[in-house]
């Protein structure tokens, strides 16, 4: 029973390491690398992910609240300020 799982073991191996040395060497496989061609799509690389507001917010031992707001995009920024100003109930 050992040497039977062992020589079918053995067998799929072999079948499989030849199919994958077939198809890695056959003329169609090649072919199909010639064909290939790369396009430069520049609007592609235009798109840039958004970075986030960044906030440092600190409180006084007065309880009052500070912040250092920084960022790429100046109108996130000021949204960033006015929406804290008002939960903070700040002017």
């Amino acid at each position: 029973m050992i040497k039977k799982r062992l020589f079918l073991t053995t067998a799929l191996s072999i079948l499989i390491t030849f199919l994958i040395t077939f198809f890695a060497f056959s003329s169609g496989f090649s072919e199909d690398n010639k064909n290939i061609q790369f396009k430069k799509q520049p609007e592609i690389q235009q798109i840039k992910p958004k970075k986030h507001v960044k906030i440092k917010l600190k409180r006084s031992a007065e309880n009052k609240y500070t912040w250092e707001i920084t960022g790429d995009d100046v109108d996130e920024i000021v949204k960033a300020d006015r929406r804290l100003r008002k939960l903070l109930k700040i002017e």
